[in-house]
């Protein structure tokens, strides 16, 4: 049997879970539904299949992202001893270039590569009977056929698309259509019907099945995919497809540019307990609950409550007499919702990024490849953080043009660097950074150092910064 491939697809905003899921650290890059991240759980469930790797040997799995969540990806990869080559979208252009470029760069390396796409941002109960469903469409996918996993429905559920095909246990069948998000009625006939499952989003083929379907049916998007990538260079583990070639490349899913215009197109059925974690209410069917259907997270309590949702972060969270009620509480936002209105949360989102704040883009504590900051305390012309930078890590050699900057060492050593003078600075030792100072943090010592830095200027946003020298690849940038 051919071994695989694991593709997973890490672009996603999961709108929908704000206030926890946020535009530059979204819901795949989070714990929601278990220990592990969604992410690295999607990594992790295919440990027991037949997998090959690519590029460096111990390279099992390959990551479309994008460049904001880069190095959170590796980060998180390499936390769970998983190495990945991570392939940047230069934009986004929805599924069907995601995985064209996976398919591309996966068959340059192995000709005959079998590649499992996966979404980050899904949550398998059932790990073995995933695998299982694997196993099943392999046998079909070495053969050209495009494999899909349709899951065993539970409800008559109206925020997925349907595949409609004819079970014959778990083996893979021709799939006969796929259909569109149905109204309620429509739902409830699926159900009662049968041979109708809601369509995972996961896939299975060959990496020239793929691509030869692809250049048949979507020739521009294909052609645009190709020349993209055969001037790509490559940073490290990151793969970065080139930019400019990309931008003439359509946009569309895989489902609508290939899988319902392809009569290659098969179905294995999946009993897997799968959620997509589409929303709270999502989130809240696949999480622990009490005996009155509460599900509580951190600190918080509830009292006479029933079938409601609530996630604490950073204060107790005390509710009382609710009832399908959806409460997030993180430390600078709070969302309430009904839950049966918990799709609603986009437009949420919609309001608030015309106000254009910031809360849907970052959270209060922002990770970067060299620690984290948190936001203490702000002000007009003031703003406290807490800076944590990781041992061997160090900050870009940087200067601002409108804020200068306090540090005060609260825990382990760092080494400074400002203008010409380099030093250490322990704990309960201070330095300033005038503005225009040319400076840096590095800690190359064996503990975090924690510093608390108090910024004062005009201007306090994040793209004041002008960058010389930098570790992660990011001179020159402002971002």
């Amino acid at each position: 049997m051919s071994k695989v491939l694991p593709v997973i697809l890490s672009g996603g905003s999961g709108t929908r879970l704000w206030p926890a899921s946020r535009s530059m650290y979204p819901k795949q890059l989070l714990p929601m539904a278990e220990e592990k991240t969604m992410l690295q759980a999607t990594a992790l469930r295919t440990s027991a299949l037949p997998t090959v790797g690519i590029g460096r040997s111990d390279n099992k799995h390959l990551i479309v992202s994008n460049e904001a969540h880069r190095f959170s990806v590796a980060e998180q990869m390499n936390a769970i001893e998983r190495r990945a080559q991570i392939i940047l979208e230069p934009e986004g252009r929805n599924t069907a270039p995601a995985v064209a470029l996976a398919a591309l760069h996966a068959a340059e390396a192995h000709s005959d590569v079998v590649l499992l796409i996966m979404p980050a941002d899904h949550v398998i109960k059932d790990v073995a009977a995933f695998q299982t469903a694997v196993n099943q469409g392999l046998k079909v996918a070495e053969k050209g056929k495009l494999v899909t996993f349709g899951i065993v429905p539970t409800a008559p559920e109206t925020g997925y698309g349907y595949i409609k095909a004819v079970p014959d246990g778990g083996a893979a069948v021709p799939v006969e259509r796929f259909v569109e998000k149905p109204d309620e009625t429509k739902a409830k006939k699926y159900l009662k019907d049968g041979g109708y499952f809601w369509n995972s989003g996961m896939f299975l083929f060959l990496a020239s099945a793929y691509l030869d379907e692809l250049k048949a049916l979507e020739p521009e998007m294909f052609e645009a995919c190709v020349k993209s990538m055969e001037a790509k260079t490559f940073d490290g583990d990151f793969v970065r497809p080139d930019a400019e070639l990309f931008k003439s490349c359509p946009s569309n899913s895989i489902d609508y540019a290939v899988m319902e215009r392809s009569s290659n197109a098969m179905m294995v059925p999946l009993d897997a307990g799968w959620s997509d974690v589409g929303s709270w209410a999502a989130l809240h069917d696949v999480s622990k609950k009490d005996d009155r259907g509460n599900t509580l997270i951190g600190d918080a309590i509830a009292y006479d409550c029933d079938n409601t949702f609530v996630q604490a972060e950073d204060r107790l969270v005390a509710t009382a007499g609710l009832r399908d009620i959806v409460v997030v509480e993180t430390k600078d936002s709070v969302m309430v919702a009904d839950k049966n209105r918990s799709q609603d949360v986009k437009e949420l989102v919609e309001l608030l990024k015309a106000q254009d704040r910031e809360e849907i883009k970052l959270h209060r504590q922002v990770f970067r490849p060299w620690g984290s900051y948190d936001s203490i305390d702000m002000a007009e012309k003031f703003q406290v953080k807490r800076l944590i930078v990781k041992p061997g890590a160090v900050l870009s050699l940087q200067k601002h043009a409108h804020r200068s900057e306090h540090w005060v060492c609260v825990k382990g050593k760092a080494m400074i660097t400002r203008n010409d003078e380099e030093y250490e600075l322990g704990v309960n030792e201070s330095t300033y950074v005038a503005i225009g100072d040319i400076h840096r943090i590095a800690n190359p010592y064996g503990e975090p150092v924690h510093i608390i830095e108090v910024q004062c200027g005009d201007y306090l946003g994040e793209d004041d910064i002008v960058r010389f020298d930098d570790n992660y690849g990011r001179e020159g940038t402002n971002t």
